[in-house]
């Protein structure tokens, strides 16, 4: 199976991200809005889930109606910026268990190097949901996906707010088995490796540390 990139149509999404964009927001409403947006997308991302139904009692009769199948989720932020999605994540699917990966780049290989991870134990049975607001280069990302295949999972979707086509296209060449969920995807990456116009660097915006 090939994944697809899904970037969402919603002039909801448009909106929030205009406003996380400015350089002007505070960080409180810069961390509310990447909730608020995570949660946005984890709608179109969880859209595949499998139905049943079951038996329940209206003020009115006894009827049959659709409910979640049952099958275990979980999300799984890129620290520290991934953070700022979790909750709206949880926001949606509640019953859902955290993953933890915490990578950064070593300075001679330029190769992101994992330095913690913590996963639920049954975590390869799950459904799992990558989080991380930007998808720049796309090192963090392929590096996270792959450390996930090593547990063993095989239904694996990353989520992001903005994404370079530098990103995209390393995730696709890495994992083109991977969906990709963005809430949009921008011109460029310049020199530092920022995305073109994004938002700047997302995890200093989220918890006000620049």
């Amino acid at each position: 199976m090939n994944g697809k990139v899904h970037i969402m149509d919603h002039p909801l999404v448009a909106h929030k991200l205009t406003i996380l964009r400015d350089k002007n927001t505070s960080v409180k409403d810069f961390r509310e809005l990447v909730s608020e947006i995570g949660m946005l997308i984890t709608y179109e991302a969880t859209r595949d889930l499998l139905l049943t139904t079951r038996e329940v009692e209206t003020p009115i009769c006894t009827t049959t109606a659709p409910t979640l199948k049952g099958k275990k989720f979980a999300v799984v932020p890129i620290l520290r910026a991934g953070l700022g999605l979790v909750d709206g994540v949880l926001r949606m699917v509640p019953g859902a268990r955290v993953g933890h990966i915490g990578l950064y780049r070593d300075e001679t290989t330029l190769e992101p190097v994992k330095y913690f991870c913590k996963m639920p134990k049954d975590v390869a049975e799950r459904d799992i949901l990558i989080v991380d607001p930007m998808l720049a280069t796309g090192g963090s990302a392929d590096a996270a996906i792959g450390f996930m295949k090593e547990y063993g999972c095989t239904n694996i979707k990353l989520m992001v707010l903005l994404a370079a086509p530098e990103g995209i296209e390393r995730i696709q060449k890495s994992h083109p088995d991977i969906n990709i969920y963005c809430g949009a995807v921008d011109e460029k990456l310049n020199e530092q490796g920022y995305i073109v116009p994004g938002l700047g660097d997302a995890g200093d915006r989220i918890f006000g540390t620049k």
